[in-house]
């Protein structure tokens, strides 16, 4: 069923009478997106908040020097958006790209604002999506401050299990602010010592 997931997603928040299913169902548009499609390019206007159904992404931005640096990797089960353009209308200076061949569950601001008028109750769905954010940038700004290197690699593996099979090991470098060597040196230390 193409519901089934993101309906148990939502179920983690709030419980669903048949017609508000059908009213936030009806709201969804189903995407397929290629592999190694931008979703999202610094300028443009976020117009999506997106379930991931299937699928991997990667969010990134591009430093002083014209450096990519991975803020974060979408997998199946996350919602993805840059909450910030989505929801004031103002240029992104994010990138999302597709590092799989994907599959989403859309909402625009437009059928969004629908949803939450129609399903008020979905404001506890999104207000505890934006708090697990806040809670995964918070954790991530301070180990990424205060903990050496290989301690932020065990904790990248904790909160994405399957991404270091799934990515190139450079985005790993990426997100955790080392080189991609140094993520090999890590990774043979944590093979040897298994």
């Amino acid at each position: 069923m193409l519901y089934e997931n993101i309906l148990k997603n939502v179920s983690k928040c709030i419980t669903l009478t048949a017609e508000e299913t059908e009213q936030f169902t009806g709201l969804l548009t189903a995407k397929k997106v290629p592999k190694k499609t931008m979703l999202l390019e610094e300028g443009e206007v976020c117009q999506f908040e997106g379930y991931l159904q299937k699928g991997c992404v990667r969010i990134y931005y591009l430093d002083e020097n014209g450096f990519e640096v991975t803020l974060a990797f979408a997998v199946e089960d996350w919602w993805i958006s840059d909450i910030a353009s989505f929801h004031y209308h103002t240029p992104s200076s994010l990138y999302m790209e597709t590092l799989e061949d994907s599959e989403f569950l859309m909402l625009t601001p437009e059928t969004k604002e629908r949803l939450l008028e129609t399903v008020p109750k979905f404001e506890r769905v999104f207000r505890m999506l934006v708090q697990r954010r806040l809670a995964v940038l918070q954790n991530r700004l301070i180990h990424t401050m205060a903990k050496p290197a290989a301690d932020r690699y065990l904790e990248f593996i904790e909160l994405y299990p399957t991404i270091s099979q799934r990515v190139p090991q450079y985005y790993i470098a990426s997100y955790l602010g080392v080189s991609p060597e140094f993520v090999s040196i890590i990774r043979k230390r944590l093979a040897a010592k298994k």
